[in-house]
């Protein structure tokens, strides 16, 4: 692979056939639903997949990780060993995904330096994560991760190309025939559709050039994590238990913050384990108790079975709503352990999970995408889980791998 700065070609892996069965949503999709994941599994059926190459959340905690594990590893070298998988050398791809509301999100696969990626708060570095990293999230990825001998990202990265002078110009040259294509099929479940197309080389190192040249907007930011920032961090975390050159990068998918097909939407947040009275109560006593006058009004709504109760908080304790509903979570778990907390991608989902009554549901806008480079850049990172990408069906399913072994 040559290295053309923070973002560069990579040597990417492709399924020769039966695309349909090999690409699944990311793995930290649906942690609440073990249905939808039986349906993968239904729906992928004996075909090579990618639901054999990672490790969906949903099953973490179930005490077999160590045998997962393991059989993840063995599928890769079968994968390999079968030669389903065809090699792209020092490859772009440009790719198209239609999303379930009909708008096309375009994005570039490639890969990012990790040497230039900190997740650290107070980092300066010209990749930047924008939400706080959960750090013991880390060391379970990075069991599935250390002994792997391939990657597949579910990591979405944004850029701040206001001109739309960088990955749009591509999808005009693949209308115009320009470009091979790759792949062009209906991903499962709802997923939407998906189109890659392989960029000239001779485009390569121009577009990689340009992506340099972004750090100079937002105070050295070049690129922003979208998705998968636990994922990223995870790369990282294994590139210092062993540096070799193939780890020191990791694959992803660049997109335009301005897309129009790239919405922003809240990630919710469910409350288990605890009485919805006794928890709604708590709230109330939590937001008399701590105010910020800096801090625009917001409003929060709770539920629970029938119930739905707004709230209209006048001097919140953060700037974001969804960071008001932390602080207090994570304030009131210090005392109830018991208290089970998840992250909840969509509003029905959130309502489906809240009507039997035994688990609470906090609703809330979302921040606006255009403020987010600046946001990071004067603020830091901002509390995990902040925003989504769109909803659950239309996040990333994996279908490029690279060896990193």
């Amino acid at each position: 692979m040559k290295q053309r700065g923070i973002f560069s070609p990579a040597d990417i892996l492709l399924p020769r056939e039966h695309f349909e069965a090999w690409s699944v949503i990311a793995c930290d999709q649906f942690t609440s639903n073990p249905d939808y994941w039986e349906e993968v599994r239904r729906t992928a059926g004996e075909h090579p997949s990618t639901l054999h190459l990672i490790y969906p959340e949903v099953y973490l905690g179930q005490g077999n990780a160590d045998e997962v594990t393991a059989s993840i590893n063995r599928t890769m070298l079968e994968y390999a060993e079968r030669g389903i998988l065809e090699e792209y050398r020092d490859a772009l791809i440009y790719v198209e995904r239609v999303q379930r509301d009909g708008k096309v999100r375009q994005g570039l696969i490639g890969a990012v330096d990790l040497e230039e990626y900190d997740y650290n708060e107070g980092s300066t570095s010209r990749i930047r994560a924008t939400e706080k990293t959960v750090l013991e999230r880390i060391p379970p990825r990075v069991e599935v991760r250390k002994n792997a001998t391939m990657e597949l990202p579910h990591i979405l990265m944004l850029i701040d190309d206001v001109a739309r002078a960088i990955i749009e110009p591509l999808g005009e040259a693949a209308a115009r025939g320009e470009m091979k294509k790759l792949y062009d099929f209906e991903l499962m479940l709802g997923g939407g559709h998906l189109r890659g197309y392989l960029v000239p080389s001779e485009m390569s190192e121009g577009i990689c050039r340009r992506i340099d040249a972004l750090g100079a907007l937002h105070g050295g930011i070049t690129l922003a994590v979208g998705d998968g920032n636990h994922s990223l961090a995870t790369a990282k975390a294994c590139r210092a238990l062993e540096a070799t050159e193939q780890n020191r990068y990791a694959l992803c998918e660049l997109v335009n913050i301005h897309s129009e097909a790239l919405v922003f939407e809240p990630i919710f947040r469910s409350a288990e384990g605890v009485d919805a009275d006794v928890l709604f109560s708590a709230f109330g006593d939590y937001l008399n108790a701590h105010t910020d006058a800096a801090n625009a009004p917001q409003q929060i709504t709770f539920v629970c079975g029938e119930r739905r109760e707004v709230i209209h908080v006048s001097a919140p304790p953060h700037a974001l709503a969804v960071g008001t509903v932390q602080l207090f979570l994570d304030d009131y778990r210090t005392v109830h352990p018991e208290l089970v907390i998840d992250y909840i991608h969509d509003e029905e989902e959130l309502l489906s999970l809240t009507k039997d009554g035994k688990t609470c549901g906090f609703l809330y806008d979302c921040m606006g995408k255009s403020e987010l480079f600046e946001a990071v850049d004067k603020e830091g990172v901002l509390p995990r889980k902040t925003f989504s990408m769109g909803s659950s069906r239309d996040k990333r399913y994996y279908t490029e791998a690279r060896k990193i072994k």
